[in-house]
């Protein structure tokens, strides 16, 4: 039988405006709808960024706890905070809603190293990330591991080795950001030839690679991360409704390709939440 599907929906992001798209989500009562519309979509997880009231990228403590009161009054989804945030914020910015927040949310993201991202570069050095591992212990909360090259699976490697991050892990393995590794499938199954034993994987394409790196992904038994903050069309020169028309298509593929969606409850098991 088929590994059911975990589809993980990136509805905002901290890069986007309404000059990219006019569908973007800012508010905490617009993300909550585009999170219930992703969930009945067929998403099981939710990838939350949020922003302030001028639309500017945040990690306030207060704006996430609204917005994930919200989620959770109105669907039944796994909920992601990003400790990214925005290149420009800092370690204690970005820890903040881990740190402030109880009940926070059920998992987190854990970037694995610097690296040109755009224009811009995002900073992580090896410092910084045992701070957030130690953070995430302290609060109980498993992370998904953020992969945008080859190396940043040998500092997981070594952190695992240290006994800094407890397995199995779970990886996002982002390929196509400018500054990181391409959208392709050669890198794709390089990256997976090279993950921590026992480790399961998601796959977020950006920009043209979202969809046939989900497809990949799909074939070859893994999840997907689809969404604006890594794709805003649909196809090509077509702007995408929000991110549930991205999870709807990736859901209507997967039932071809006899990947059942993963419920609520086996997305928990299987990503060891």
């Amino acid at each position: 039988m088929s590994t059911p599907l975990v589809i993980t929906a990136a509805i905002c992001g901290a890069e986007l405006t309404r000059e990219h798209t006019p569908y973007l989500p800012l508010s905490p009562e617009e993300l909550a709808a585009e999170a219930t519309a992703c969930a009945e979509a067929g998403a099981r997880v939710v990838h939350l960024h949020v922003r302030d009231e001028a639309g500017r990228p945040s990690q306030d403590p207060a704006i996430f706890a609204k917005t994930l009161k919200l989620i959770r009054e109105r669907c039944d989804v796994i909920v992601q905070f990003s400790t990214g945030g925005a290149v420009t914020a800092t370690a204690d910015e970005r820890l903040a809603p881990v740190r402030e927040l109880s009940p926070g949310p059920d998992f987190v993201t854990f970037s694995m190293g610097t690296m040109n991202f755009g224009n811009e570069v995002f900073y992580n050095p090896q410092p910084m990330l045992d701070t957030f591992a130690k953070a995430f212990t302290e609060a109980k909360l498993k992370p998904e591991f953020e992969i945008f090259d080859a190396g940043m699976l040998d500092t997981l490697k070594r952190m695992i080795k240290k006994g800094q991050v407890q397995t199995p892990v779970h990886c996002d393995l982002v390929l196509g950001v400018p500054g990181g590794m391409a959208g392709n499938l050669r890198n794709l199954m390089f990256l997976l030839e090279s993950l921590p034993e026992g480790a399961t994987w998601t796959v977020s394409g950006v920009g043209a690679a979202q969809l046939p790196l989900t497809v990949h992904a799909l074939a070859l038994g893994g999840h997907v991360r689809v969404g604006l903050e890594d794709n805003i069309y649909y196809r090509k020169g077509e702007l995408s409704e929000g991110s549930a028309p991205l999870v709807a298509r990736i859901a209507r593929i997967a039932k071809e390709m006899d990947r059942p969606l993963a419920t609520v409850q086996q997305a928990r098991g299987i990503l060891g939440l």
